[in-house]
């Protein structure tokens, strides 16, 4: 509802800005997930989005392009930190893996797991473990994992992934 307030509010100011012509930029913003378009794909209703925040712009079978810099396996991020992570296969992710979260603080309220190519069934000791820390577990596939953690980091939430590459399938 505050999202909608939000939009019927800047609606004016939006109106007046697309009667101006837009300034030439000479560098390319970074994509957001949160973004209301309109015919001229010009409008983003979230301002101020501060520009060292972690963002995933592209993934592969291999890893994943974040803020422009492309990483290669499997990666851990804690709010705006950013992880080497050892497992190479979803079978590989223990309690021993995401046992950092024992002394990260905050606590994320949530822990995205990117499975790879598809979602899998979570091994109840590690539903467990991550619930014990006080953290909800959300199990999907790489790909949507990435897109949540932008939408839930640009919304200042703070969020937790743990990502196997896209390509990875057991």
């Amino acid at each position: 509802m505050a999202v909608r307030q939000r939009a019927v509010a800047a609606l004016p100011t939006l109106m007046r800005a697309l009667r101006k012509e837009a300034p030439p930029s000479h560098h390319t913003p970074l994509p957001s997930l949160r973004r209301a378009f309109s015919l001229y794909d010009q409008i983003n209703l979230i301002d101020n989005v501060p520009e060292d925040q972690l963002r995933f712009q592209q993934f592969d079978d291999t890893g994943f392009k974040i803020n422009g810099v492309r990483y290669e396996g499997s990666l851990l991020c804690v709010g705006n930190l950013l992880m080497s992570w050892a497992p190479k296969k979803f079978s590989e992710i223990t309690v021993e893996s995401l046992s950092i979260f024992k002394t990260v603080r905050p606590i994320p309220e949530i822990l995205i797991l990117g499975c790879g190519r598809y979602i899998q069934p979570v091994n109840p000791e590690l539903r467990s473990f991550v619930r014990s820390i006080g953290m909800k577990l959300e199990p999907v596939d790489s790909r949507n994992a990435a897109s949540t953690y932008n939408i839930l980091n640009e919304e200042g939430r703070i969020v937790a992934a743990a990502l196997i590459p896209y390509g990875v399938t057991s």
